[in-house]
């Protein structure tokens, strides 16, 4: 899978892109991790890529020529456009399985004041991660990009891993412990020291369950 994101800020995606999960697959040849900067496509010599918003308004707005130069220049035939904006569809584990099985995505990112309404409409469609505004698109197509990437196959050396973790059947996950059984006088539950593998995954999905109801009860409602 190949993952380009289109940004004014390269070197702050670059670090992300090339350390912890992301970076061993990139440096194995499961993914192919790529920064573009629209600035490289601006046509005159103080690379200009934004200008003030038709109508007035406090800010800048970004150019859709430049972007749209960045985007084709990494384009192919089934090639996936993302655009990362606040009033997008909320990105969330479904949509990132979902992009996962595309061989190529096209991470766009906004800056200042936004992106000019003409380049949006022609991605395929807008993401958002949260009902809140960043000072751009690079931290959200950073998140996107990681929760996309460990579902491809060989990413993650224990894939089985994404089935029990939040989000993955409708519900929050059980909790995790580890060593030791008792820290400052807070011991790990019995059932996950019993050895019984079926009293283990009771305990996690009524664990689950409740962990559920308690901090996201929308997601029953939800699942009902």
């Amino acid at each position: 899978m190949r993952i380009d994101i289109i940004t004014l800020f390269p070197e702050m995606c670059e670090s992300v892109l090339d350390a912890s999960i992301l970076g061993r697959a990139r440096r194995g040849g499961l993914l192919e991790l790529g920064c573009v900067n629209p600035r490289d496509f601006a046509k005159d010599r103080h690379r200009t890529v934004d200008d003030r918003p038709f109508g007035g308004g406090a800010g800048m707005v970004l150019k859709a020529e430049p972007l749209h130069r960045a985007i084709a220049s990494v384009r192919r035939p089934r090639s996936r456009v993302v655009g990362l904006s606040p009033r997008g569809a909320r990105f969330d584990a479904k949509a990132a399985g979902r992009l996962a099985r595309q061989g190529h995505l096209i991470l766009v990112c906004g800056h200042y004041e936004g992106i000019d309404e003409r380049l949006l409409r022609l991605c395929d469609e807008e993401l958002s991660v949260g009902d809140f505004i960043l000072t751009g698109g690079e931290l959200p197509a950073l998140m996107v990009a990681d929760a996309v990437s460990r579902l491809v196959p060989g990413v993650l050396k224990k894939p089985e891993a994404t089935r029990e973790e939040s989000f993955a059947d409708g519900l929050l996950e059980h909790p995790q412990y580890t060593r030791p059984r008792c820290w400052r006088g807070r011991k790990v539950p019995q059932a996950l020291l019993s050895g019984d593998h079926e009293r283990i995954a009771d305990w996690r999905r009524r664990s689950s369950r409740l962990a559920t109801r308690r901090r996201r009860p929308d997601l029953l409602k939800t699942k009902a």
